[in-house]
């Protein structure tokens, strides 16, 4: 398992190396892109995940 772990990971540094190299200059603005879509994805599924706890537990009390 760790044997597979480690090249997994070794996959993804030489995956983000050649992105780093590739974009040159305009890799801040893509790193900065990345992270907001990453971000706005997390934020909107805890938003979903708050809502649905709030409508279970308003479901609660009503019955």
């Amino acid at each position: 398992m760790s044997l597979l772990r480690m090249a997994g990971l070794a996959i993804v540094l030489v995956i983000s190396l050649l992105f780093a190299v590739f974009v040159g200059d305009q890799g801040p603005w893509y790193f900065s892109w990345v992270i907001g879509t990453v971000m706005i994805i997390l934020i909107s599924g805890a938003g979903a995940i708050l809502l649905d706890a709030q409508m279970d537990s308003s479901s609660d009390k009503e019955v």
